[in-house]
């Protein structure tokens, strides 16, 4: 999938502002017509961002169900002759599109883009009605599973209820939280590009792939960075074409040299020249897993980051380009090269800045949880076309080094958990080295999974998740200590692969101190997170953390929750904690 783009064959228009919304609890829109047109009266809502605290004054904070949404857009006389696409950068966490009462289409995997074709919905110098039924409810199957009120009651589990039911800690926004565009495309045009780079030595080779629609007969692609221009020509043939340039000398892509190719790829039709022109940025780097080790071009790494989330005052997941911005700067002042976009995939806009900044990604699909005494086919599969659509997406861009396919599988204790899960690891992580095979594959851990997780068996490290000294002994770090490193010796000693901490962090409320270790206070949150880093630097099979986690968040409501998690190194509004400044202190030091 290509992304919306402006230049002397392709043009967009851009859809962000203030739509029309009108919540549907019941699901009677449909029947009563929505989809031509919504009733009065409406709310205004801004598109992109959730409508949950947008729209709490009349009760729609803890809303789940049906939204529908509405705007108008002209179609300009310049989108003649080309194919008229509709594309989402999500729709949390699924959406069916009707434009002038004709249905177009309905969105693919929850957080991640879709686009569908309106040209025969639309004409060219008339304005255009666009109907969208948001739905925040999840599927009962998939790689996220629903759940319910009555769940929590039938699992005997009544103090894990939360408000929305979820079975993650953190806020279920709903709405269309990424841009919306409308966009024209020439009738031939290339429909995928697929860029993977290696390394010949000094020499940066980057295997070119791409797809096409039309009766083009060549490709020409160019890669560009400062005085450097390297190209090769693509002879086409059913719908494809595959190539490769060779670089020498060439500059590579590090968190410390975030150096950034130009790519242009033209569509060539004999002698109607040029047809299409797609242009985006890459970095030519190689990530591979050696032993205990993880190396970018060839030299071992330390992973020092955050885990992160997609969360803002008013714009819940709404994309929120004046946060990023500053969450990059953030970043580096507090020293991190890493960050895993926990717990599904981010807007494409943050993976653009983590390119330019150097930040290296852990991409993750939607995927929590996961209750093994739930699953069947058809949840495999989703799971597999969530991880098809994601690499598609994210493939090019040099930051992500690894794909995460799932975060804390087993949480519920389940007691067939190990045996039951093995099959569905053993085809998915084969489905994901089958889209991928230049970048290493991983999951989560969770402490309820045990040492003996049989997602283990399969991903090219072992990521895990740990809360010693503070869901388990709590502000007792003499006893939780311990415990974390004989869960790394004892994975060091049955596995062969590198051992990462993707998951490690205490609440701290802002302003709160102690002289002793009291949870909650912003002394014991920076005593923990210090405790942790010095074992999982002294440990030679762990190859760094990620403090869980960079700013306080919004969660769904539950007891031990104040309004938010408070494991933010930073406040919501990103005033620092004390535990900030200890992180710049030891990642100064690594």
């Amino acid at each position: 999938m290509i992304r919306p783009q402006s230049n002397a064959y392709r043009d967009r228009v851009d859809l962000s502002g203030i739509w029309r919304a009108l919540p549907d609890p019941s699901r009677i829109g449909q029947a009563n017509g929505w989809a031509s047109g919504l009733p009065n009266p409406t709310f205004a809502i801004a598109v992109p961002g959730s409508w949950n605290e947008q729209l709490a004054e009349i009760g729609l904070m803890n809303y789940v169900g049906d939204m529908w949404m509405e705007t108008r857009v002209f179609v300009p006389f310049s989108f003649s002759g080309r194919d008229i696409v509709l594309r989402f950068g999500s729709a949390d966490y699924s959406a069916t599109v009707w434009v002038n009462g004709h249905l177009a289409g309905c969105s693919g995997a929850e957080h991640l883009p879709f686009e569908l074709t309106i040209s025969d919905f639309v004409s060219v110098g008339t304005e255009a009605v666009i109907i969208v039924r948001v739905t925040n409810l999840l599927p009962e199957q998939g790689p996220t599973q629903r759940v319910s009120q009555q769940d929590y009651a039938n699992e005997g589990r009544p103090k894990d209820e939360y408000l929305p039911s979820v079975r993650f800690d953190f806020f279920p926004y709903g709405g269309l939280n990424r841009p919306v565009y409308m966009v024209a495309l020439p009738k031939d045009r290339i429909t995928s590009l697929r860029l993977t780079p290696s390394l010949d030595g000094t020499i940066g080779q980057i295997d070119v792939e791409l797809c096409y629609q039309g009766n083009s007969d060549r490709a020409v692609v160019v890669f560009t960075h400062k005085g450097i221009a390297a190209s090769a020509t693509l002879w086409l043939k059913d719908g494809k074409g595959a190539g490769q340039v060779r670089i020498e000398n060439c500059p590579l892509w590090s968190p410390t040299t975030p150096h950034l190719f130009d790519v242009r790829a033209d569509l060539v039709a004999g002698a109607f020249g040029t047809v299409d022109q797609v242009r985006l940025k890459t970095g030519v780097r190689e990530i591979r897993v050696v032993g205990h080790q993880l190396l970018l071009n060839g030299a071992p790494l330390v992973l020092k980051g955050f885990g992160k989330h997609e969360d803002s005052p008013f714009r819940g997941r709404g994309l929120d380009l004046p946060q990023m911005i500053k969450d990059f700067q953030l970043l580096k002042w507090c020293g991190a090269n890493s960050v895993r976009t926990s717990h599904y995939p981010y807007a494409e806009e943050f993976y653009d800045l983590c390119d330019e900044h150097g930040i290296l990604v852990i991409d993750e699909v939607f995927s929590i949880n996961l209750d093994f005494r739930r699953v069947k086919l058809d949840g495999l599969e989703a799971h597999k076309c969530a991880i098809t659509q994601l690499i598609a997406r994210d493939y090019n861009h040099p930051c992500v080094i690894a794909w995460s396919l799932a975060n804390e599988p087993g949480y519920l204790g389940e007691k067939n958990y190990s045996k039951d899960s093995a099959p569905y690891w053993k085809a998915l992580f084969a489905h994901a080295r089958n889209q991928d095979a230049s970048r290493p594959m991983t999951h989560a851990n969770v402490v309820y999974a045990g040492l003996d997780d049989p997602a283990f068996d399969e991903g090219d490290f072992l990521m895990i998740n740990r809360y010693y000294g503070w869901y388990h002994e709590p502000a007792q770090l003499d006893r939780a200590i311990p415990k974390l490193i004989a869960d790394f010796d004892a994975l060091a000693s049955a596995y062969a692969k590198p051992i990462f901490v993707a998951e490690f962090g205490a609440d701290a409320l802002a302003g709160q101190h102690a002289t002793y270790p009291q949870l909650f206070t912003e002394d014991y949150q920076s005593d923990f997170i210090a405790a942790y880093w010095q074992a999982i630097t002294e440990h030679p099979s762990v190859i760094g953390g990620h403090v869980w986690n960079f700013a306080d968040f919004r969660t769904a409501q539950h007891g031990r929750r104040v309004v938010f998690n408070l494991k933010g190194v930073f406040t919501r509004d990103r005033t620092p904690k004390k535990a900030a400044f200890t992180v710049r202190a030891l990642w100064a030091e690594t």
